[in-house]
């Protein structure tokens, strides 16, 4: 898989087409003896998504010097774990939605139990896939695991949907809040952006420094724009049930900041986004760039 030359914006969707290709090549090789849990997981995976946590894996790699050949399969285990979380945060015991990229949630079209079994599976699956890899070093493998394993768990997007639902209906200060987002949401971003940068044992301090405040910052302006989008976009449009959070009485941004302060924040959060990059070789920062801008000006 080679990276698009020259790189611009539209390098996302050139290197999205090929990854995607590699992706439903790795899943139609894990296919168990269910015909309806192999079903269940192809839909939540492969019919939809931006890939923004994989072109994350590729971009930081590339900004250490890696090829994006090279990443293939920590950006399909990024994809997987992510697929996972979002099967069981739709769950009715969780965030009960019926609406995912534009269609019935994986629990709606196969059934509760199906549904928690494809997440279950999606969760093992990416860090076979890491295991398994003949890419990179068993050093480089074993911190792209450590990284995936420290996002997901206690510490990581668990800890956060905890907190998420501890406080539906009940007050939240801003500081809570952003604590909440940068495990629920941001610390998988950060893990994206190590999987990439750990792929080059020589990488400089300068670099490692720049691309973790890269990803802290992205983190946290992924969530600040979902909660502005909640407000401002469709169901439609999002592809998800708009306007749930405020349904709901959950705490975001929005309601905390107010509308114009979180787009301020954005506005703050991107342009240190940008800034970090300077923290990477010119030739070498126009994909971390390019999902910077695509990632703060999406629409869903």
């Amino acid at each position: 898989m080679s990276f698009p030359q020259p790189i611009e914006l539209n390098w996302f969707d050139e290197t999205r087409a090929g990854f995607e290709d590699i992706l439903c090549e790795k899943l139609k090789q894990r296919k168990g003896p269910s015909t309806v849990l192999n079903e269940a997981i192809e839909y939540a995976l492969l019919d939809g998504g931006k890939r923004l946590r994989a072109m994350l894996v590729f971009s930081a790699g590339h900004a250490v010097g890696t090829p994006v050949g090279e990443l293939s399969d920590a950006a399909c285990a990024i994809e997987a774990m992510h697929a996972y979380s979002l099967v069981h945060d739709d769950l009715p015991c969780m965030d009960n939605d019926v609406l995912r990229r534009g269609k019935p949630t994986c629990h709606v079209k196969f059934g509760e139990a199906f549904a928690l079994l494809a997440g279950d599976a999606l969760q093992t699956t990416a860090f076979q896939w890491l295991a398994e890899s003949g890419q990179g070093s068993v050093q480089v493998r074993m911190q792209q695991i450590a990284a995936l394993a420290g996002a997901s768990g206690v510490q990581g997007m668990a800890a956060g949907q905890a907190i998420d639902l501890a406080h539906v209906g009940k007050p939240m200060d801003l500081s809570a809040l952003e604590n909440m987002h940068a495990r629920k949401t941001g610390d998988l971003i950060k893990a994206s952006v190590r999987m990439g940068y750990v792929s080059n044992p020589d990488i400089l301090n300068v670099e490692k420094e720049g691309l973790e405040a890269y990803a802290h910052c992205l983190g946290l302006a992924y969530q600040v724009i979902d909660d502005i989008l909640d407000v401002e976009s469709t169901s439609e449009v999002l592809g998800k049930t708009s306007g749930k959070d405020a349904l709901n009485n959950k705490p975001t941004m929005v309601s905390l900041m107010g509308l114009g302060e979180a787009k301020a924040l954005l506005t703050r959060l991107r342009e240190q986004a940008l800034s970090a990059c300077d923290a990477i070789a010119p030739q070498r920062r126009a994909p971390l760039e390019s999902l910077v801008e695509l990632i703060t000006n999406r629409k869903s």
